[in-house]
């Protein structure tokens, strides 16, 4: 086995394998339900394989045009009219990405610079602050504080100085299932009205929003619209996360920006899924349904466990909900997530993992996305705790 013979000085020294990975490879090993990493447990209809099938036979396997299909962009274009009232160029203002983990690299890279800082909001998705650091910028955290998980919007405009060049917000909110309204992009609106800071709004569970409120988009907000990149996510649209086909939205000029780095790490996304995601999304119905999809496999889930130890969370969008379980064990959540993958044979999250410094309040994360036979399966076990 070789060696690499010299020292390495890494460019992220503080970050190691993500905790969706290690929880899944313990879930695995344990044989235990994985309701840790956000992804189905079922698939996608039929039809949508059958496109994917139909552009392969029919030829389109090289490459695509770096900022995607024109068909798939189009298609974008108008679901986001449709949805927000907002006209975005599908030559200059759309991008089809690599997944959305792919669009929020490009987007920071594209626009922060040594010494930059970027504000985000803890507990806080793990690829965002690499992305920062490894683009030299400097990370500026807002804490999210249980059990509600609002925005200090005080706090903010405290943070926000001459050096802040980015604020990175995500509607509705992984881990804590929080969904941002339309007041939240007010204030947002108001504290960066005048300056040049970016906005990147993660907004990939934009149609999984619950009891009949509205997503909230940057998109449909014209103050926040021309300094947002918007990021979406077929994956967690279509239950196709391994295809790993996004898209961002933005104004020209930052696309510009966005484009020259995205050419050059991606250059361009799979052309037969694209093609077949365009077709698929003519029936607007396949994303407006989504809310009620997922608000089913909610409903039963916290039914399953109303009589448990758990104390549930409120869960307004995302396909996650949180628990507290202090009447069940006193352990720290990463060792009582442990301890419910080994022992008990259902696999989540701990939500501090989502914090710098490890803040530990005692929540666990756990994934809905599933079959209600796993998610029975599941709960049966939680229960009996």
């Amino acid at each position: 086995m070789p060696h690499f013979p010299a020292p390495i000085e890494s460019r992220l020294p503080n970050v190691g394998t993500t905790i969706f990975t290690v929880m899944s490879r313990l879930a695995q090993e344990c044989g235990a339900i994985n309701l840790s990493q956000g992804f189905p447990d079922f698939n996608a209809e039929d039809l949508l394989f059958e496109r994917v099938a139909h552009w392969m036979r029919a030829g389109h396997n090289q490459y695509a045009p770096m900022a995607g299909t024109a068909a798939l962009r189009a298609a974008i274009a108008a679901k986001v009219e449709a949805l927000y009232g907002t006209a975005y160029d599908p030559e200059h203002e759309i991008t089809v990405t690599a997944g959305a983990t792919q669009a929020l690299f490009t987007a920071v890279t594209a626009c922060v610079h040594p010494g930059d800082e970027v504000i985000v909001f803890e507990p806080v998705y793990d690829s965002y602050v690499p992305a920062i650091e490894l683009a030299g910028g400097k990370v500026v955290r807002m804490r999210l504080a249980a059990p509600d998980y609002r925005p200090d919007w005080d706090a903010v405009a405290a943070a926000i100085g001459p050096r802040t060049r980015m604020i990175m917000i995500n509607t509705p909110h992984n881990p804590t299932a929080t969904v941002w309204t339309r007041d939240d992009l007010d204030r947002l609106a108001a504290l960066v009205r005048g300056t040049g800071i970016v906005v990147v709004a993660d907004e990939v569970y934009e149609h999984i929003v619950f009891d009949g409120a509205a997503h909230a988009s940057c998109a449909a907000h014209p103050a926040l619209a021309q300094r947002s990149f918007v990021v979406s996510s077929f994956g967690k649209t279509y239950h196709i996360t391994g295809w790993k086909v996004g898209y961002v939205l933005a104004p020209r000029e930052l696309m510009a920006e966005f484009r020259k780095v995205h050419q050059f790490n991606v250059f361009t996304v799979n052309t037969p899924v694209q093609l077949a995601l365009a077709d698929y999304m003519a029936d607007a119905s396949r994303h407006l349904g989504l809310a009620a999809f997922y608000q089913a496999k909610r409903d039963f889930f916290r039914a399953a466990l109303a009589a448990s130890r758990f104390e549930l969370l409120p869960s307004h969008g995302t396909y996650f909900q949180l628990a507290r379980y202090a009447a069940i064990s006193d352990l720290g959540d990463a060792a009582f997530c442990e301890h419910l993958t080994r022992d008990v044979g259902v696999a989540a999250i701990p939500v501090s993992a989502f914090f710098a410094d490890g803040r530990d309040e005692h929540v666990i994360r756990f994934c809905f996305a599933k079959n209600e036979a796993t998610l029975a399966a599941a709960c049966a076990r939680l229960a009996a705790l």
